[in-house]
């Protein structure tokens, strides 16, 4: 075992000071950063009440939401009159004009049988009487009065209000029942009609027949052929509206493409004046930098609010949005990238007396058009979802049409298609941006 001198100890401690005399911040910098992470926390906590929001929060509509994304009812409705009950349907009823579900069955005591779910979950109608088979019980409840009223013991799934009662039988859906009325909400999961609707003589049809009607069944309608009026159909699609939602979602397209474009050929040439290596008027590149600054320092969503205002709803505004951010954004990077060149080759160009243009072209151009086309695609991608933000202020394209869905509350269903068109194209664009990048800038992707 060597023993060190203190004079060794010294030499070494000398030699490493950055081992053996640390500065506070060396020494406490983590701690500090992880004290002012958890006090930032709590006044955060504080600050936005957070403890307040989440007891009050309406938690159980994150699941009902999401169980009408991937789901739809049917509500007939039973009315109970003169001692008889007639069965009625929404108007716009999933199950068409006309309806004879076998979930319905009449009985021939002039009662009806609701299967909610099969057996375990039904509900038994007659004149007098509604009985309801749930959750493993049976309730039966009395509607020959003013009010309905639960026989016996009630349990924690059925609600008793002033009027009327309701019965929550799980995600199969749930009964209302009142005196003279029981409404049944039966889910199914799935999207209803998504190809024909019920006006379609298409509808309600088998696969199989309606391929053989399309291949070589007789025409429907004489002046068109099977296959054009099923396309058509499904084009035209009244629950859906599959023509209109792709034609928004070319326009949402067709706008970021537009607006990124035209924010690249301005931005383009106005970088060259505002970099200071290019143009060393201090103060044109100044001004010029600020008014970057000022075209992406106001939001893109600012801008459309703007802009539709100016020229009214439309895909127009859009455009004219993503194109002053684009400018802005567009510009600002542009010209950092110019003044980050490398002079050498731009003073060689120059050497040989080249007039300004040559020395752009062949000096600097080769250097920055990789960067400034892969930025450019960048922002394009990042503009096909702005694009769907913009259009919920009345900017055009799908956004718009997601928006009008969503304030019905009640078409969650086409809500989810046009989020998952949404996200097909981003994740389309983002790969073939991804591609164009890498192809420019020599790189190979990972396999």
């Amino acid at each position: 075992m060597t023993v060190l001198s203190a004079t060794r100890l010294q030499e070494i401690e000398d030699r490493y000071p950055e081992l053996f005399r640390r500065s506070f911040k060396q020494r406490f910098g983590g701690l500090m950063i992880v004290i002012g992470v958890l006090l930032y926390c709590i006044y955060a906590t504080w600050f936005f009440n957070l403890p307040k929001l989440v007891a009050e929060a309406h938690w159980e509509r994150f699941g009902i939401y999401l169980t009408q994304w991937v789901s739809y009812d049917v509500q007939p409705e039973f009315r109970i009159k003169d001692g008889g009950i007639q069965v009625h349907y929404p108007r716009f009823s999933p199950l068409g004009n006309d309806p004879h579900p076998d979930w319905i069955a009449n009985r021939p005591d002039g009662s009806i049988e609701v299967s909610v779910s099969g057996p375990s979950r039904q509900v038994e109608i007659s004149g007098k009487q509604v009985i309801l088979t749930a959750h493993g019980a049976t309730v039966p409840i009395d509607i020959g009065g003013e009010v309905p009223r639960v026989e016996g013991a009630t349990p924690s799934w059925v609600t008793v209000h002033e009027d009327n009662i309701v019965a929550d039988m799980g995600f199969s859906g749930d009964v209302s029942i009142s005196a003279d009325r029981v409404k049944v909400r039966k889910r199914f999961l799935g999207w209803p009609n998504f190809i024909f609707d019920t006006q379609s003589p298409f509808f309600g049809k088998p696969a199989a027949e309606v391929v053989s009607l399309i291949v070589s069944g007789p025409r429907i309608k004489p002046e068109q052929s099977n296959l054009s009026l099923a396309l058509d159909n499904i084009w035209h699609n009244n629950a859906w509206q599959h023509g209109d939602v792709w034609t928004k979602l070319f326009q949402t397209i067709v706008m970021a493409f537009l607006g990124t474009l035209l924010g690249a050929l301005v931005a383009f040439p106005l970088a060259f004046v505002a970099a200071r290596n290019i143009t060393p008027n201090r103060l044109v590149n100044q001004l010029l930098k600020r008014f970057f600054d000022f075209l992406r320092s106001v939001d893109m969503l600012i801008w459309a609010l703007f802009l539709t205002r100016a020229f009214g709803p439309g895909p127009l505004a859009g455009s004219g949005a993503i194109f002053l951010t684009e400018t802005g954004t567009l510009g600002k990077l542009y010209a950092e990238g110019l003044e980050n060149i490398d002079n050498k080759p731009r003073e060689g160009v120059k050497s040989t007396g080249a007039p300004t243009t040559l020395v752009h072209r062949y000096g600097i151009m080769p250097q920055i058009v990789p960067v400034f086309v892969s930025q450019t695609l960048y922002q394009w991608e990042s503009n096909v979802r702005g694009a769907t933000i913009i259009g919920a202020v009345g900017a055009g394209g799908i956004g718009l049409k997601l928006w009008e869905a969503m304030r019905t509350n009640a078409n969650w269903q086409n809500v989810a298609y046009m989020v998952l068109l949404i996200l097909l194209v981003v994740f389309l664009f983002d790969a073939a941006s991804n591609a164009l990048r890498h192809r420019l800038m020599g790189t190979r992707t990972g396999r």
